[in-house]
């Protein structure tokens, strides 16, 4: 089954690429961009027997492994469409 883990700073902690990506786009004329957080993006195919369990399991992993939990927060989506093979 796929899962999407998406792992972002904490609202609270400075975002220097999100800024430097926000000066950028202000220079191109894109005004109406008022913030830019910078992230990463995984996505997981993890064996389970339904959509709960690999929200469990994917959770897991970006708490212990993928996120910085002190300075990072994260999401996960499961997608039980999607497995092997796709």
């Amino acid at each position: 089954m796929k899962t999407r883990v998406f792992v972002t700073l904490k609202p609270s902690v400075f975002d220097p690429q999100g800024q430097t990506i926000l000066d950028a786009l202000s220079s191109l004329g894109y005004e109406s961009v008022r913030d830019v957080r910078q992230g990463k993006f995984f996505e997981l195919d993890v064996v389970a027997d339904s959509a709960q369990e690999a929200m469990t399991i994917s959770t897991e992993i970006a708490d212990k492994l993928l996120a910085n939990t002190v300075i990072e927060g994260y999401r996960v989506e499961v997608d039980p469409k999607r497995g092997e093979g796709d």
